[in-house]
């Protein structure tokens, strides 16, 4: 296949044969040469895909899928912070402006990708990440069936796991999908309460 594009298109079969919940995933490389650093992104892509449709196959209903794409994520966010504070050296954050920077640097230290952040409420307790491009979703297509799908919910998760061990209750919540039709990928991060009892990552 010199010379020509490569496609591969992964089709996870969810539920009955008559593809109740489907998800295509469709991945191109132009050329022979592979860059490692994409070819690792482009296997995450593909295995987050093969994950979400094997929740969708197992929670017919399309919210507990949701729901359990944050909870995953939760657990991944408290464990990955003690990553992410070795390998940044970065201290307790002053104020929620310091930890939207440091938000920001996680998604580009863990998914090599830059948020901008933009859209502070007036009161500072609330910004909004704006993604140009989301690797989990990069070759992904929802079907219509799946359009209130959260599909990188996982992120809402990791980002309330991680700040919750440093001591910051948060939400967070999609507002535009490119996956959905949007111009760009646009995650919203409101600030809840200091966590006064725990112990902060990395202070113990």
């Amino acid at each position: 296949m010199s010379g020509s594009n490569l496609a591969l298109k992964l089709v996870p079969r969810i539920g009955e044969q008559n593809a109740k919940h489907t998800i295509d995933v469709k991945m191109s490389r132009q050329g022979t040469r592979l860059d490692s650093k994409k070819v690792n992104s482009e296997l995450f892509t593909l295995t987050y895909g093969a994950l979400v449709s094997q929740l969708l196959k197992d929670y017919e209903n399309v919210d507990d899928v949701n729901k359990q794409l944050e909870r995953m994520g939760y657990n991944i966010g408290i464990r990955l912070i003690e990553d992410f504070l070795a390998r940044t050296s970065s201290g307790r954050c002053y104020d929620f402006r310091d930890t939207a920077d440091k938000i920001q640097m996680g998604f580009r230290l863990f998914l090599g990708v830059t948020p901008s952040i933009t859209n502070w409420s007036p009161a500072g307790d609330e910004f909004s990440l704006q993604f140009e491009t989301n690797p989990l979703t990069e070759f992904v297509e929802l079907p219509d069936h799946c359009l209130n799908l959260k599909y990188a919910n996982v992120l809402t998760g990791v980002i309330r796991g991680a700040c919750e061990m440093v001591q910051m209750d948060v939400t967070s919540w999609f507002v535009q999908d490119q996956l959905k039709g949007d111009n760009v990928t646009e995650l919203r991060i409101k600030f809840i309460k200091r966590l006064e009892d725990a112990i902060p990552a990395g202070e113990d």
